[in-house]
């Protein structure tokens, strides 16, 4: 009892430590212009990166993903996928200075978004419907885009497992985001009643799910979460794509993609496993397209146990 009392406090320091060098980090970089303390994120990334275990299991992912391509390729998504998660990092910071879209003065800002009619039919004529997305390039500002055009949508997000850390960035996308819910056994209830009320609802498609249903992503066995098919069975709501893409100079453009048409069965019946696995290959298109801006190092391929000890 009393060494795992230990060990528990030990695991509760080591996480305020952690969180604590963090928090530090991100009011340093408060004190310098957005530009500069992004290209210096994206530096330090592409610096630190390479010499973490992590990296070990990014190069394996690369490798397997793109078998066609040369050493040197794969070497250089990687230090732009480091770059990309540097950025991301830094850009919490400035995210309110980051979302400066106005359709009065499109192209002059840092943002540029792309599915505007989409967005304003969205918000004029309301219904269910789910927007989906994936870890390329800073996905948070997709919710912030939903925000400042007025869509309410209910947000389903993983919290970091620093606890510490978990509370500081719920706070932080809560006041920007909208409605935020931590995904844990009862989430889906939570979405279910949103969309029930004539709701939306946001959520990332491309994490692992150890257990989902059996799919492929680049060709290699995933399991992937089915909540959002069968939602969308229960439902019959609409199925929106949305990513951001980085642009040079450190801009983005957001895009929302028309509906999906959703598989279904002979009897009309959502097919979840073909739906599931649809949504892999929408990821899938928008990484080869921007593989750099795709986060390499998470264990999408649950391969991790063997390469990091």
């Amino acid at each position: 009892m009393v060494i795992t009392r230990i060990v528990l406090a030990l695991r509760k320091f080591q996480h305020w430590a952690i969180a604590q060098f963090v928090f530090g980090l991100l009011n340093v970089l408060k004190l310098f212009p957005a530009d500069s303390a992004m290209n210096f994120a994206d530096r330090f990334a592409r610096w630190i990166g390479p010499k973490t275990k992590r990296h070990i299991l990014t190069l394996t992912n690369l490798r397997n993903a793109f078998p066609e391509k040369p050493e040197a390729e794969i070497q250089a998504i990687a230090l732009d996928s480091w770059g990309n998660m540097g950025r991301l990092a830094a850009e919490y910071v400035f995210l309110d200075e980051l979302f400066d879209f106005d359709p009065f003065r499109e192209g002059e800002g840092r943002v540029e978004v792309s599915g505007i009619p989409l967005f304003v039919d969205l918000r004029d004529n309301p219904r269910p419907f789910i927007v989906f997305t994936g870890h390329t390039g800073n996905f948070e500002l997709l919710p912030v885009a939903g925000a400042a055009f007025g869509l309410d949508v209910t947000v389903l997000f993983r919290p970091p497992n620093n606890p510490y850390v978990a509370d500081k960035v719920f706070e932080f996308r809560k006041a920007r985001m909208g409605n935020l819910v931590p995904s844990h056994a009862g989430s889906s209830f939570t979405l279910a009643r949103k969309l029930d009320n004539g709701g939306a609802v946001g959520v990332l498609v491309d994490q692992k799910f150890n257990k989902g249903l059996k799919t492929k992503f680049f060709g290699r066995d995933v399991q992937t979460n089915p909540l959002l098919a069968k939602l969308v069975r229960q439902f019959g709501c609409e199925v929106f794509p949305a990513r951001c893409i980085r642009l040079p100079g450190n801009r983005f453009r957001l895009e929302l993609e028309p509906a999906i048409t959703v598989p279904r069965k002979e009897d009309g019946a959502v097919d979840v496993e073909a739906t599931a696995q649809m949504l892999n290959d929408k990821v899938e298109q928008w990484v080869r397209e921007y593989p750099g801006q795709w986060l390499w190092y998470h264990d999408r391929w649950n391969i991790k146990r063997g390469l990091i000890t």
